[in-house]
């Protein structure tokens, strides 16, 4: 009979009689999942098992043999246990998709054993051959063997005499993993494997006996042990604070481009079509004539439209009005309470649905930070259905499963974390996630700085979603204290920024393809594998923020949020029409398979991320938390047309400052007090900088920072005081090291301060150097008149570059042939 696991660790233990499989669908409830089936083939031979998670990563990608164009076609895979051994069993690990179909698990099989690698001489261990095997979809496959032989055989072959698709009309012999199991135990585990000669692919057949995943293979996460008694808890408290409101942005880049924000919010979808999936679920009337929804942004993450535009409206209105968003983001509101149920349940997808798709992380984390976007751009209505909702949530019957059992699972963490910072947490919010999706394995590896955890992540698709995960454990460090969530924070930010970030900032990792280290791909490996999504730089952006304001002198961090927002943010927005979704090094910018106004995952993290700008300029410290105010003040992070007015021990301030930036490195900073008040001016010379930076205090020389810091200024100031300084900025020439070189030349990337600079209609552009060294070609480099940002290279009067974020229609390149002599 078959191995029945522990329900902790599986769904269910689930059989099939003959060829009809008793599965519980995706939306059936969780009692139902966690009965076992009683049934039966080849009198109990074959049972299904609890569900598996997807194996996406190289180090953990499946076996697949070389392709076939019938079902009537035979392959088989061989092991050598090394040595004569009983065998009671074997476990199959199917191989399969988002659809949970298995790819390539053998409709028919059979299951011999030998002593010699030949098979002259055989035992037929299992005889599927007669009937079909029903597809185990993501079920782990367990198969009884009979053992005619005392003392066992050393090779085992499995054979699938009739296979099944793996893509398209093509046919395949696939599997994840297998288990030999002797005794209870994987005797097959680093063991040799082999494969027939016709159809036998010897690219990952050692993955067929790799080592088990840290957690294991099936899907259910829980683990009380993890979680720590509130009275426990020893918070850690920013030493700044990003503003919530209080900035206004004057005529300029950043002005302009939350102006178009607006417009791509408002022209995008309606009202009612946001609202449809929530109605619908409810069974409310739907409004007629509404535009088709995506299958996948609209359907399969029911919901995430509204998040879309709470993220977007929500940030916006902190910082200005504007009458009609403010009356949709209300609409929006209203509408999902009016659906809310009694249980306060409020997704716009049925609770039972929850494992469809990427619901249960990106969908519900979208309607989350929506809703706390709303509720801090004051709508009160906006926190008190996220807390009905989360009292659902924190004790529904589905947690277990929803790390591992649904796609990205992971991603939803940070809902929960961000909302217990917010009027309404609560510390269960924090508890369920430390009880049913923290990974400790990951945790430590992270600390470490081991690659792997980032490009080989062993659950699910490695992909900078990941990021958001990082989020999510510092929020746990500042509520618990608890330095092991620090530590793996700021080893995943070294990780990240050594080896997957691209000259210009953006992230050099997303969830298809292969990104090994260093790999900085510049050409996409297959259709939709690109590198540089929008939403990874706007996680990144989030993340960097947050260790910002944790050590605000740390300046990189400030950096790292610049680059995102210039290079990412504003690069891939395309006016008011909508925002792109990769930011490419090289080519046209767009993407075939998605729209600029599909509610991709892109444009609702890059609306959130442009429609926050203002509360990236400036932090503060208000003296709540150091030295009782004796250094309460602000920090200048970052360079743009504003004012902010702040309070800071229980006194009003307000500064302004003036500056074109970037095309212009002139900034000047003007008060607008009262009466005169001390406080401590923190301006930051920027780790782009190419020389220190002198400051001036009323026309005097006050301060000199250097690159990478902040230059201090404490005094009391008073109305029409004054700081000016001008920003060093210098061209960087950066050599390509990854992945895509050209044989025989070198590429090169330039920057001018933060802002990536491209070669402007052509693609594949070769510039001749006049010298030897990196410095010999920047001296090439003279403005174009009347073209802020643009330069003419002497040499080579067929080309010029731009700022990459001003590029919209033409080819490019950020990375040019540049032969120095």
């Amino acid at each position: 009979m078959a191995t029945i696991w522990d329900r902790r660790e599986f769904i269910s233990s689930t059989a099939f009689a003959g060829a009809a499989l008793a599965v519980a669908p995706v939306a059936e409830g969780l009692a139902a999942r966690a009965d076992a089936i009683a049934a039966d083939v080849n009198n109990g031979a074959v049972k299904l098992e609890g569900r598996m998670t997807p194996y996406p990563a190289t180090k953990y990608r499946p076996y697949v043999s070389k392709l076939a164009h019938s079902a009537k076609t035979a392959s088989w895979v061989q092991f050598d246990l090394g040595a004569a051994t009983a065998v009671e069993g074997v476990r199959l690990y199917p191989n399969f998709n988002l659809e949970i179909r298995s790819l390539g698990f053998p409709a028919r099989m059979r299951i011999e054993g030998s002593n010699s690698p030949g098979f002259e001489s055989v035992a037929l261990l299992f005889d599927g051959s007669k009937e079909d095997v029903p597809d185990p979809g993501d079920k782990i496959v367990y198969v009884a063997l009979n053992a005619p032989q005392k003392d066992g055989y050393r090779y085992l072959r499995m054979t699938g005499t009739e296979l099944r698709r793996i893509d398209g009309p093509e046919y395949a012999l696939s599997f994840a993993k297998v288990e030999v199991l002797s005794g209870g135990r994987d005797v097959a585990e680093g063991r040799a494997a082999t494969a027939d000669a016709d159809l036998g692919n010897s690219q990952d057949l050692a993955q067929l006996t790799r080592k088990p995943r840290p957690q294991g293979e099936g899907i259910v996460t829980d683990n009380p042990q993890n979680v720590m008694a509130a009275s426990n808890w020893r918070p850690v408290a920013y030493k700044a604070k990003a503003p919530l409101g209080g900035v206004t942005l004057g005529p300029g880049l950043f002005k302009e481009t939350m102006d178009n924000n607006i417009g791509y919010l408002l022209s995008s979808f309606s009202v009612d079509e946001m609202l449809r999936p929530f109605r619908e679920r409810a069974g409310k009337p739907v409004a007629a004539d509404l535009r088709k929804p995506h299958p996948f942004w609209d359907v399969d993450l029911a919901g995430s439209t509204a998040g879309r535009f709470l993220m977007g409206a929500g940030n916006t209105l902190r910082w200005q009005e504007h009458s009609e968003l403010r009356r949709w983001m209300n609409e929006i509101v209203d509408g999902i309470a009016e659906c809310r149920q009694p249980n306060g349940y409020i997704m716009a997808y049925p609770e039972d649905s929850i494992f469809h798709s990427e619901r249960a992380g990106y969908t519900r984390a979208w309607v989350t930070h929506g809703l706390i976007d709303a509720g801090y751009a004051g709508n009160p209505k906006a926190f008190e259905l996220l807390r009905g909702y989360y009292d659902w949530f924190d004790t529904c019957p589905y947690l277990p499963r929803l790390l591992r059992g649904t796609p990205q699972g992971i991603q939803g963490m940070v809902a929960n974390t961000r909302l217990y910072f917010t009027p309404v947490g609560k510390a269960a919010d924090l508890q369920v996630i430390q009880r049913y999706y923290q990974e400790n394995f990951w945790l430590e590896g992270l600390a470490r700085r081991d690659e792997e955890m980032v490009w080989q992540y062993p659950y699910d698709r490695p992909h900078n979603y990941l990021i958001t995960d990082f989020e999510a454990y510092l929020d746990l460090y500042r509520a618990t204290g608890d330095k092991r969530y620090l530590d793996a924070v700021l080893g995943a930010w070294q990780l990240y920024h050594d080896s997957w970030e691209h000259v210009g900032g953006s992230i050099a990792i997303t969830e298809f393809g292969e990104f090994p280290p260093k790999s900085y791909r510049l050409k996409p490996q297959f259709t939709f594998c690109e590198t540089g999504e929008l939403c990874g730089s706007s996680f990144w952006a989030h993340l960097n923020q947050r260790l910002h304001l944790l050590d605000p002198d740390q300046e990189k961090y400030v950096t790292e949020i610049e680059k995102s927002i210039y290079n990412v943010g504003i690069a891939n927005q395309v006016d008011t029409r909508g925002l792109m979704y990769h930011a490419k090094m090289v080519g046209v910018k767009g993407d075939m398979a998605v729209g600029i106004c599909d509610n991709s995952c892109c444009e609702g993290q890059g609306t959130r991320l442009l429609g926050s700008l203002p509360e990236y300029v400036y932090s503060v410290i208000d003296g709540s938390v150091m030295d009782e105010g004796e250094n309460a003040g602000l920090y200048v992070d970052m360079f743009a047309p504003s004012t902010i007015r702040w309070e800071q021990v229980g006194k009003q301030l307000e500064m302004t400052m003036k500056t074109n930036f970037p095309e212009s490195p002139e900034v000047g900073l003007v008060f607008t007090l009262a009466e005169p008040v001390r406080s401590t001016i923190r301006v930051r010379t920027p780790s782009w900088a190419a020389a220190e930076m002198a400051v001036h205090v009323n026309g005097e020389l006050s301060g000199t920072g250097k690159p990478g810091g902040y230059v201090v200024l404490n005094r009391t100031w008073r109305s029409g005081d004054t700081i000016s300084f001008s920003l060093p900025l210098a061209f960087r020439l950066t050599k390509y090291v990854g992945l895509d070189k050209i044989e025989g030349h070198d590429r090169y990337a330039l920057e001018y301060g933060p802002i990536l600079l491209a070669i402007e209609g052509s693609d594949d552009a070769r510039l001749k150097a006049q010298g030897a060294g990196a410095e010999e070609f920047v001296k090439q480099l003279t403005p174009r008149f009347g073209q802020p940002l643009e330069f003419e290279i002497a040499g080579n009067p067929e080309h010029h570059y731009a700022p990459y974020f001003a590029i919209k229609n033409d080819p490019f390149t950020c990375y040019p042939v540049i032969d120095l002599a």
